[in-house]
Parts: C-alpha cells; structure tokens; sequence
C-alpha cells in the first residue's frame, strides 16, 4: 500500500522481561525470529526464559541483563551493554512497571513515589537512553508501554493513573522531537490483560490475555504505527470517550 510504512527489526530489547507483557512479548518476537536481549531485576528468571525461548527457537539469539529502572543511571549502560552484545538495536520496548493500589492520604506515600519512579521516570530514562542510541546510529524505534488508564484515572490508584498518563504525554512529545533523528516513537495502551502481576482480573470487561496483548503489539510495531491500542475494540473507541465520562460513573465502575 502507497505510504505503508513497515519496520524493519531484527533485534530488540525489552525491560521488564521476566514477567507479564513483556514476557509475552520476548516470545512473540522470538516467534518472528528477532534477536533478544532481556532485562530484568531477577537474572535468574530472565534466564530461565532465555533457555526456553532457544529451545523453541534456537535460530534466535537471546541475551539477559540485571536491570532494575528505579535505578535510572543503570539503564543508559544496560542498554550499551544490549547493542555490543546483539550488535546493533533497533528496537527498545520501555516495558518494566508496576502497579499499585493506594488510597491518597492513607499514610503510605512512598508507594506512590516507587509508582511513579519505576513508570514514569524510569519509563522517561529508557526511551531517552534508547534515543542516545539511536542517534549514533541514525534509526531506532523506541516503544513505550503505557496503559488506558492514561485516558482517564482509576480510582484508587492515582499514582499508577498519573504515571501512565505523563508517560504517554512523554511518548507523544519525544515522537514529533525525534522523528527529525530518524527515530519512530511508539505508544501503546493496553487495556486490561491477564497476566500473573495482576491478579484478579477477571472481574473487568473485555480482558485478555498477555500473549494476545503481545501479538497485537508487535503487529502495530512492524505495521509503523504510532499509538497501539490493545485490544483495538473496544478502547480504541472508549480512549476518545472515556475523557468525557462522568466522575460518577467512573465511581461506579471502579
């Protein structure tokens, strides 16, 4: 199709590798048979998952590096550490996060601050890592995974709301400022997704899976698109409505 744009990616890395979407993920771009590198704060587990991935695709090179985001001067090194090792990058996914459930004003303040250092800042110091990169190397895609709850807040969890909401802002503005370097920018927003670091999710609507989730990911990344809703239906729709929503019914629903 004239203007299509497809990405070409042989390798990547991705934080937060050890669990959840970003899991999911390395799976599916082994599947695609991109090269790995791994990061993550338990080294023992990225292994664990790095041995698999060869067994079921042994034409795929999987590296794993000790990373913890909170620690934003580590990251600018792992991720040097990455390209030596897969020998170029072309691919960042600033995956690792947390959630967290904390009633503003109940006492526990630094559960927020940890929201909002390992999801935003440490979200901030990946994507500005993997640009420093890319620079050098004159193209790169840098992705970073935000949430709908950027779209509007869940109660209960401001910290976590708030942290996705500026990264998402982080990733549009970083996209029109990098575009010039050759560097494409990709946000993605996942709805709810059943993985072993969110418990409980059953009881929301329209939940899928993390291999689901992560395949449709990847589809959007090598499609060049910019801003990834998973699963496009419903929240494609209900991230322009949600906005507008009634705090009342918001109330409600959470």
């Amino acid at each position: 199709m004239k203007g299509k744009v497809i990405r070409m990616i042989q390798t990547v890395a991705i934080t937060g590798a050890s669990s959840g979407i970003g899991k999911a993920l390395a799976y599916e771009f082994a599947r695609r048979s991109i090269h790995l590198a791994l990061l993550a704060r338990r080294q023992e587990v990225l292994e664990e998952i790095a041995a698999d991935i060869q067994r079921q695709y042994p034409q795929v090179k999987v590296h794993c590096i000790a990373l913890d985001v909170a620690d934003t001067d580590s990251i600018l090194p792992a991720l040097e550490q990455a390209q030596a090792q897969l020998g170029q990058l072309d691919c960042v996914v600033a995956n690792a996060g947390i959630t967290g459930v904390n009633k503003t004003g109940a006492g526990d303040f630094a559960k927020d601050q940890r929201i909002i250092q390992i999801n935003l800042v440490g979200g901030m110091a990946t994507i500005d890592g993997a640009a420093r990169i890319f620079r050098q190397q004159g193209k790169g895609t840098a992705v970073g995974i935000s949430s709908v709850s950027a779209f509007k807040g869940i109660p209960g969890s401001a910290a976590y709301s708030a942290s996705k909401a500026g990264f998402s802002s982080y990733l549009d503005t970083t996209r029109i400022e990098l575009k010039k370097h050759g560097i494409s920018v990709v946000a993605v927003h996942p709805g709810f997704v059943k993985t072993d670091i969110a418990p409980n999710m059953e009881k929301y609507p329209f939940v899928i899976s993390a291999e689901k989730a992560a395949k449709d990911i990847v589809d959007g990344i090598v499609k060049g698109k910019a801003n990834i809703i998973v699963p496009a239906l419903p929240w494609s729709v209900l991230g322009r409505v949600m906005p507008m929503v009634p705090d009342s019914i918001i109330e409600k629903a959470f």
